[in-house]
C-alpha cells in the first residue's frame, strides 16, 4: 500500500475472506495489473491458500493482470505460472532501483476500496492523495487524543476502510506505536486478546461490538485476570454498539475510567463523521454528535429534518476532506446512489435518530445492505450466487438480529422443478455462496418457500420476508402481486 502511494499508483485491497469470483469481478473492473499476494494466511491454526484461490481468479478473463508477486510464508509446493509469478523474497535479492516518491495532485486518486452495493454489483469508491490524509490524520489525532507514547491496535482487518486509515495510514501519520495482529483474538485460547493487550501495554483499543459481544459471552473472567491498567481510551467501530455491550466493555475492560469513542463512518466518508471526543459526556450505545466541521442530520425522503426522538434518513449536508470523489468508471452511479436521493444532501444509506441533547444513535441501513460482524453485504448480492446455484429458481435474504454478530442472512429460496429440499441440498448451497463470494456471505438459515412476496413489477419486497419473520407488522402491501 506505501509502495503504490509512493509510487503514484492507484491500490485495491481486497479482504482475503472473499473468493476467487469475488476477486475475480474486481480485478476486471479495476482493470489491476498486478496482482500481490502471499502463498498461505493463517487463521485459528489453520492455513488459508491465498495463492491457489489467486490462481483460480486469474484462470478465467482477467487479461489486464501482468504479474502476481507471491511472499513466500510456508514450505508446501504451489503453482507457479511462468512468466506471470514473481517470488518476493527472490526479487528482493536483486538490485532494484530506489525510486523517487512521485508528486502527486491533492485531487489524484490513491487507491480504490470496493463496497457492497444494493444492485450486487460491487462499488469502487475512490479516495484522492490529499483530503483522505487530511481526514484521517485529524480524526485520529482527535478522537483518540494520540501521544507519541500511545500504543495503538485498532482489531480490524486492513482489507476494509477500517484497516486503510486506522490501521495504516492513520497511525503512521500520526506517529504512534501500532499493533497489527493476523488471526482471531480468541485463539489459541480464549483470553488471547487481553493477553496481547497486557503483554505490550496497549493504551487504546478500538475494536468492533461484535468483538465485544464475543467477548463479554466469553464472561468477566478473561478480562479479569489480566492488567489492563495500560488501557486510557477505547473504540468502537463497525456498527452500532448496544448498550448492554457498551457497558460490558466499559467496567470490565476499561475499568469504568477508559472513555468509549463509539464512531460512525463509511467506506466512502473514508474517517469518522459522527464520534466523540475523549472529554465529552457519553451516552451508552449513542455515536455523539458530528466530528468537527461536519454538517449532519436526520431528514424525511424529501430532506426536512424529521422532529426529535424520530427516526430517519441520516445526511451530510456539507462536503469534508476525506469525501469519496467517485465511484470507479461509474460517476452515473456515483451521482445516483449518493446526490440524487434526498435534495441537496449526501445520503449515507443508514438510518438514525437524533435526541434531545443532539446525540446521534444509528438504526442501521435503510437500504438491502446487511451489517454482519462490522461486514458489509448487499442482499442482493447473496441472492445472485444463491441463483447461480443450478437447484435455485428464485431467493430473498434478508438479515436477523443475532445476539454476537448483530445481525445473521437469511435466505427464502424457490426451488427449480424436480429439485427437493433436503439437509444435502442446503449444505451445498452454502458451499456454493462460500465458493461465489466468500465464507463471510453464508447465511445461517435457509427456509425453501413456494412463493416470494413481490411488487406488480417483480422486485422481492425484503421488507415483508423480514416482517413475517420477526413477527412485525409488514406495513402497506398493497403493491403486492395478488
Amino acid at each position: 500500500m506505501l509502495a503504490c502511494v509512493k509510487l503514484g499508483i492507484m491500490h485495491s485491497v481486497v479482504y482475503a475472506g472473499f473468493s476467487a469470483e469475488a476477486l475475480r469481478k474486481r480485478i476486471i473492473d479495476a482493470e489491476s495489473k498486478v496482482v500481490v499476494t502471499a502463498d498461505f494466511g493463517y487463521r485459528r491454526g489453520k492455513s488459508v491458500p491465498l495463492k491457489t484461490i489467486v490462481d483460480e481468479a486469474l484462470s478465467s478473463d482477467c487479461k489486464s493482470i501482468q504479474h502476481c508477486i507471491y511472499v513466500r510464508r510456508g514450505s508446501d509446493p504451489i503453482n507457479v505460472v511462468g512468466g506471470r509469478d514473481l517470488e518476493f523474497n527472490e526479487l528482493m535479492k536483486e538490485p532494484l532501483p530506489n525510486p523517487e516518491t512521485e508528486m502527486m495532485d491533492s485531487e489524484d486518486p490513491a487507491f480504490i476500496l470496493y463496497t457492497s452495493g444494493t444492485t450486487g454489483t460491487p462499488k469502487g469508491v475512490v479516495h484522492a492523495h490529499g483530503g483522505y490524509m487530511v481526514g484521517v490524520h485529524r480524526t485520529i489525532s482527535w478522537v483518540f487524543d494520540l501521544k507519541p507514547t500511545d500504543v495503538y491496535w485498532c482489531t480490524a482487518d486492513p482489507g476494509w476502510i477500517t484497516g486503510h486509515s486506522y490501521i495504516i495510514y492513520g497511525p503512521l501519520m500520526a506517529g504512534v506505536t501500532s499493533i497489527m495482529y493476523e488471526g482471531v483474538p480468541d485463539y489459541p485460547k480464549e483470553d488471547h486478546i487481553w493477553e496481547i493487550i497486557e503483554r505490550n501495554k496497549v493504551t487504546i483499543l478500538y475494536t468492533a461490538p461484535t468483538l465485544v459481544r464475543m467477548m463479554a459471552k466469553y464472561g468477566d473472567a478473561g478480562p479479569a485476570k489480566h492488567d489492563l491498567k495500560s488501557l486510557r481510551l477505547l473504540g468502537s467501530v463497525g456498527e452500532p454498539i448496544n448498550p448492554e455491550a457498551w457497558k460490558w466493555f466499559y467496567v470490565h475492560v476499561g475499568g469504568s475510567r477508559c472513555p468509549i469513542m463509539d464512531t460512525w463512518w463509511q467506506t466512502e466518508t473514508g474517517m469518522h463523521m459522527i464520534a466523540p471526543l475523549p472529554p465529552v459526556p457519553l451516552k451508552p450505545g449513542s455515536a455523539f454528535r458530528p466530528f468537527p466541521g461536519i454538517i449532519a442530520d436526520v431528514v424525511d425522503k424529501s430532506g426536512r429534518p424529521v422532529e426529535v426522538g424520530k427516526g430517519g434518513f441520516l445526511v451530510i449536508k456539507n462536503s469534508w476532506p476525506a469525501q469519496l470523489k467517485t465511484l470507479f468508471r461509474n460517476p452515473k452511479r456515483y451521482l445516483e446512489t449518493y446526490y440524487e436521493n434526498i435534495p441537496g444532501c449526501y445520503d449515507t444509506g443508514d438510518l438514525a435518530r437524533i435526541d434531545r441533547d443532539g446525540y446521534f444513535w444509528l438504526q442501521g441501513r435503510s437500504d438491502d445492505v446487511m451489517n454482519i460482524s462490522g461486514h458489509r453485504l448487499a442482499s442482493a448480492e447473496i441472492e445472485s450466487a444463491i441463483v447461480s446455484h443450478p437447484a435455485v429458481s428464485e431467493a430473498g435474504v434478508i438479515a436477523k438480529p443475532h445476539e454476537i454478530k448483530g445481525s445473521v442472512a437469511k435466505a427464502f429460496i424457490i426451488l427449480k422443478a424436480g429439485h427437493l429440499p433436503s439437509p444435502e441440498l442446503i449444505a451445498g448451497i452454502k458451499a456454493h455462496i462460500k465458493k461465489t463470494i466468500g465464507p463471510l456471505a453464508v447465511t445461517d438459515e435457509i427456509e425453501f418457500v413456494d412463493k416470494l412476496p413481490k411488487t406488480r413489477s417483480g422486485k422481492i419486497m425484503r421488507r415483508v420476508l423480514r416482517a413475517q419473520e420477526l413477527g412485525q407488522d409488514p406495513g402497506d402491501v398493497s403493491t403486492l402481486e395478488s
